[in-house]
């Protein structure tokens, strides 16, 4: 559904605003982040659970998502693995232990930090406007195969651009995976040739 050069356009821009996320969570946390060449696949809905499955390869998994809307819309779901928030809560200046309340709060607050600076360079490359939906606790602690279910979705293919983000000298780690319909790929396909127009 994208052509050669549209894809690697699409993972150029998304190479750099993954980057200013990266840059964004390593101000507010104070420490350097590791980022992951975003990889970027087009799956038909069977495929899906297996391919997350693949990617992430961290067991159980809690998933936040976070809908976006513009001319192109979807879903950014980031996925975080067991150790989740032990060094996070540290590095946010947490003394005591997290309760289960305060772990999925500190868990939507870095969904949102990292989903509105991603997506919000990747929008501003293409020149488009966005909006976000607040994040929104998907799964907690499920295996990565019981998220996105064929029988679930309504799409027949999906395009997946996923990248991890670690922190330098931690255990924290997630997983940023956006999700777009075939409608909306169309959509994205055009704005990218507007896009390669103009360079």
């Amino acid at each position: 559904m994208l052509t050669q050069d549209q894809q690697e356009a699409l993972q150029e821009i998304a190479n750099i605003g993954m980057g200013q996320a990266g840059s964004s969570i390593a101000q507010v946390f104070d420490h350097f982040v590791q980022l992951s060449v975003p990889r970027i696949l087009v799956l038909a809905p069977e495929d899906m659970a297996d391919a997350l499955d693949k990617l992430v390869d961290i067991g159980q998994i809690t998933a936040v998502r976070q809908a976006f809307h513009s001319r192109m819309r979807g879903e950014a779901i980031v996925l975080y693995g067991a150790q989740r928030c032990n060094d996070l809560a540290d590095l946010m200046g947490y003394e005591q232990k997290l309760d289960h309340i305060a772990e999925i709060e500190l868990l939507l607050d870095v969904t949102n930090i990292l989903v509105g600076a991603c997506l919000g360079g990747i929008a501003e490359q293409l020149n488009s406007d966005i909006g976000f939906s607040a994040p929104s606790l998907m799964a907690d602690r499920v295996p990565a195969e019981a998220l996105l279910r064929a029988e679930d979705v309504s799409w027949r293919s999906a395009l997946l651009v996923e990248v991890n983000f670690r922190l330098e000298q931690r255990s924290f780690a997630c997983h940023l995976v956006i999700l777009m319909a075939e409608e909306e790929i169309r959509t994205m396909a055009e704005a990218l040739d507007k896009f390669l127009e103009a360079y």
